[in-house]
Formats: C-alpha cells, sequence, structure tokens
C-alpha cells in the first residue's frame, strides 16, 4: 500500500472540492438538439430574463441527462447566450426578422438591445412589414374572399349566420366586385375594359375639340360703309365653337360615368369612405362640371364671365386617376410618392434656397460690368432664370452677359443637378421595393399548407395515484427521484417543451405556478 502524505491529501482533497464546486455550478442548456454548457454565474448577469431563474424543478430539466431542454430555435440561442457571456446583443443574419424578436421575446430580452453594427439589417424586415401592410391596404391581392368574409366587410354577419339572408344582400357584393374588383371575374374584366374605354375617350375628346381644324366657326353679318358712301354686309368670323359631334361624345360618356358612380354608391360596403375617397371625389366632381356646364351653355351664356368657368372644366382630365383601379403599377407610384414625401419636401426646400440665392447673385453679378442687355432687371426675374437652370431645362429667354454672371450660371447649372441628384435615388428605391413586394405576392400561391397545432402528450397513470402522472408535468416520470419533467420513465416522451408551464411568462417576470415532485419525494408548490 502507497503511503500518501497528509499535505498531499489535504490537496488532493481540496482539489477535488473545487472540482466538485465548478461542476455544481455549471448548467447544460439543450436547444433544439444542441447543447451548450456555461456557468450558472453567467446566466445571472441579465436578471429578470427566463435563463436567470433556472432550477430543477421546472418542467423542462432532465434529471437523468442533468440538462434543461428548450425546443426552441438554436441558431437564435447561441446569440441569445453570447449576449450573457459578453453583455453584446448580435443578429444572426441567417435568421428572419421576425423570427429574432419571437426568440428573444420568448427568452425575456428585449431587441432594442441589438448592437449598432447589426441594427439596420435587422430593421430591415420591418421595412418589409410595412410595405405589405401598404400593398394590403391597395387591394393588390386578387384573392377571391370568402362568403363569411364578404358578409363581415358588408355588415350582414348575423343574417348569414342565422342563414337569413336577402336578395338585395346577396347581389350587393357582386354588384360591388363587378364595378370595383376589375380582376374578380370575367364579368368584371369586361365592365373595366369598358370603362377604361369611356375614360380614354373622354379625355381625347376633349382635347381634340381645342383643336382648330375640328372646331366650326360662328359667322356674322356685319354692315360696313364703303368708300363711296354705300353700304355693305360682310361675313365676319367672330368665334368658333366645337362641333357637334364632341358634344353627344361627351353626353355617352358622362352617361356612362353616371350610371357607374351611382351603382357603385348603392352597392359600396361603407359610404362614407367612398364619399371620402379622393378618386371618387374626382369622379363625381368631374361628372358634376358637365352638368354645370351645360346649364351654363343653356341659361347662362349671356353672361360676361361665363367663359372663366369654363376652366374648370380641367378636371374632366383628372379622371386618368380613375385608371388606379384598374392598373397596378399607377397604385405604386402613387404609393412611391406618398412613401417619398420627406424626400420630394426635402428635395423642394432645397431648389427653393438655391433658386433664391443664385437669383440674388446673378442680380447684382450682372450690375458689376457695362451692359446694355441687361436680362435681370430684378431679382424677381432671377427666380425664374435660377428656376430653369438648376432643373436643367434652360429655355435660353433668359441669360447672362458678363464674366461673372456666366460663373455665377454655371454655379448655379451645376448646384441644381447636385441637389436634384441626390434624394432621387431614394425615390427610385422605393418604387424598386414596392414593385418587387407586388411581384413576389402576385406569384406567392394562394393555398398555403396549414400547420396545426401538435397536441401535447398527457402523462400515463401510475399505480396507486388517483390523478395519473405529476401534476403540472408535459412528460412522464416513473422513477422515484424523477423530477416534475422526469426522462426516466418509458411510456411517453423523454423531455418537451411547455410554453404554458415553463419559468417566465414572455410578458412577465413571475415564475408559473406547478406542483412538483423534486428528489427528496417531498411535494413542493414552486411560486
Amino acid at each position: 500500500m502507497t503511503y500518501i502524505p497528509k499535505k498531499m491529501q489535504h490537496y488532493a482533497h481540496a482539489a477535488m472540492n473545487l472540482i466538485n464546486m465548478d461542476s455544481e455550478n455549471r448548467v447544460v442548456l439543450n436547444v433544439g438538439g444542441i447543447r451548450h454548457e456555461t456557468y450558472k454565474a453567467t446566466l445571472k448577469k441579465i436578471p429578470a430574463t427566463r435563463l436567470s431563474r433556472l432550477t430543477e424543478a421546472l418542467a423542462n430539466y432532465d434529471p437523468i441527462l442533468n440538462e434543461y431542454f428548450f425546443d426552441r430555435h438554436p441558431g437564435v440561442f447561441a446569440q441569445v447566450l453570447n449576449y450573457y457571456r459578453t453583455g453584446k446583443l448580435h443578429y444572426p443574419t441567417d435568421v428572419c426578422g421576425p423570427l429574432f424578436e419571437e426568440e428573444l421575446e420568448f427568452w425575456g430580452l428585449d431587441s432594442n438591445q441589438v448592437e449598432p453594427c447589426c441594427w439596420m439589417t435587422y430593421t430591415q424586415h420591418r421595412d418589409t412589414q410595412e410595405t405589405l401592410a401598404v400593398l394590403d391596404r391597395l387591394d393588390l391581392d386578387t384573392e377571391k374572399p370568402s362568403e363569411e368574409e364578404l358578409a363581415r366587410k358588408f355588415g350582414f354577419e348575423e343574417d348569414y349566420y342565422k342563414g337569413t339572408i336577402s336578395w338585395w344582400q346577396e347581389m350587393k357584393p357582386r354588384i360591388w366586385s363587378l364595378f370595383d374588383e376589375p380582376y374578380s371575374s370575367n364579368a368584371a374584366k369586361t365592365i373595366g375594359v369598358v370603362s377604361v374605354f369611356f375614360i380614354c375617350i373622354s379625355i381625347l375628346s376633349f382635347c381634340l375639340k381645342t383643336h382648330p381644324d375640328m372646331r366650326v366657326p360662328i359667322v356674322h353679318n356685319i354692315t360696313v360703309k364703303t368708300a363711296n358712301g354705300s353700304s355693305a354686309w360682310v361675313l365676319e368670323k367672330v368665334e368658333t365653337n366645337a362641333h357637334i359631334a364632341f358634344f353627344y361624345i361627351e353626353c355617352v360618356c358622362n352617361a356612362w360615368f353616371t350610371f357607374e358612380i351611382l351603382v357603385r354608391f348603392i352597392s359600396s360596403p361603407n359610404k362614407c369612405e367612398f364619399i371620402k375617397s379622393s378618386v371618387n371625389i374626382i369622379d363625381y366632381i368631374a361628372t358634376l362640371s358637365f352638368y354645370i356646364d351645360l346649364v351654363l351653355q343653356r341659361f347662362g351664356s349671356h353672361l360676361e364671365n361665363a367663359d372663366i368657368l369654363e376652366f374648370f372644366s380641367i378636371i374632366r382630365i383628372m379622371r386618368l386617376f380613375k385608371l388606379t383601379r384598374h392598373s397596378s403599377g399607377l397604385k405604386i407610384l402613387i404609393q412611391t410618392f406618398r412613401a417619398s414625401a420627406k424626400e420630394l419636401t426635402l428635395l423642394v426646400f432645397f431648389l427653393v434656397l438655391g433658386i433664391v440665392i443664385f437669383a440674388s447673385l446673378v442680380y447684382y453679378a450682372e450690375r458689376i460690368q457695362p451692359n446694355p442687355h441687361n436680362d435681370f432687371n430684378s431679382i424677381p426675374l432671377g427666380l425664374w432664370w435660377a428656376l430653369v437652370t438648376m432643373t436643367t431645362v434652360g429655355y435660353g429667354d433668359m441669360a447672362p452677359k458678363t464674366y461673372i454672371g456666366m460663373f455665377v450660371g454655371a454655379l448655379c447649372a451645376l448646384a441644381g443637378v447636385l441637389t436634384i441628384a441626390l434624394p432621387v435615388p431614394v425615390i427610385v428605391s422605393n418604387f424598386a421595393m414596392y414593385y418587387s413586394h407586388t411581384q413576389a405576392r402576385a406569384k406567392l400561391p394562394k393555398k398555403r399548407r396549414r400547420v396545426l397545432p401538435v397536441e401535447q402528450p398527457r402523462p400515463p397513470r401510475l399505480p396507486g395515484a388517483p390523478g395519473g402522472g405529476v401534476s403540472g408535468c408535459g412528460t412522464p416520470g416513473s422513477g422515484p427521484h424523477s423530477g416534475p419533467m422526469g426522462s426516466g420513465g418509458t411510456g411517453g416522451p423523454r423531455r418537451m417543451n411547455n410554453k404554458t408551464k415553463d419559468l417566465v411568462s414572455p410578458k412577465s417576470d413571475e415564475y408559473t405556478t406547478m406542483i412538483g415532485k423534486p428528489r427528496d419525494g417531498k411535494k413542493s408548490r414552486l411560486l
């Protein structure tokens, strides 16, 4: 027998104590099948989180393997555990943003703690979700709604459940889809084509009737005195009117527009939203302007200012915006300008600033040297020149003649190019973003596979136990040393994650109440 000195025995005993203390301070976390090992002190660095309150009485603790099992995403958990170790939360690029947020919420962490180097990459999904929400509001998806959704939309949901739908309640959604949803059916497509045809004919007629060859002169007989003192009759063209054919064309077109807007108003699911819609406001103002014009021609042609009122018929050209119901590209274009309102405002501000500065500079620059052909007699005239120059239009009606004025003009042109070029890429990127998401939604399958919720298995009944297995546990325990989440039994799965009976609720720092049977065999209640 080998003799070991007492001093060596003391050192060996101390070393064994250190090893035991180190093993007791370690904790093994099995997340999605990947085991992670760390110290309990590391998990205490961020209090009031799920991992900071681990205890062996939890439902997901495995006493056989001495580990905690969580059926969560292992890739995200690697960054979560690194956050406990280093205090810096980074975003994994191979994980979708909403999944990352959901995992952080499960572990009780704040997503706003993501490091600045990963913040822009992490928040891209929020822009995507906002874009998809905008596309949902634009009704670019052509998926046909169910009967229940139609009943909810038109406000007769109770009659639908009772089975007492009237013929008007049944016809109203069909009429609305025919006139307001051009891609809902073949009949709706036909009505949409007819509506586009009348819009194009109305705009074409409005433009062509101003052409000199399309107008009929109004001739009056005038008595004039000749050189020899006698009188003679002379034909004089006083004015011209549009050909009578354009009047009949406008009557037919406006009859269709009147019929269409009345049908859409009667069958609309929400009358207030219909009236407040910008496209509908343009529609019924343009239609009303035609009837006002008829009344003025019939009863107010003798008034002196009657011709001024014809200027307001320009609102009819705004009917082109009705094509937004038939063209998704036009909807995207309008939405792009809405989303780029800040950039457009910034562009206008820079232009106004540059116009005022260069108009003042060119005014005084042209007065320094002798200049008999000076075009800049005032700063307001210089404002027009600066606007034309900064927008690179260059009409040439005004131009600096002196060398200092030419230098100012060169600076004005360069400043205009840079000012316009800066915000334009943002507007282009917004349009590309909306357009790409629209194309992706159009190619996305309408019928997606449904994921059914998994029914949690029940623990088997133990002999002699009136209530079956251990209360509050999701997995059976078969041995005397089985914990609440025991895995030594053979009558069920070894472990599973139970969201409702876990340590910390995602929205609370409180422990979940459960009754378990710890290792010492005594019943305890963990609050």
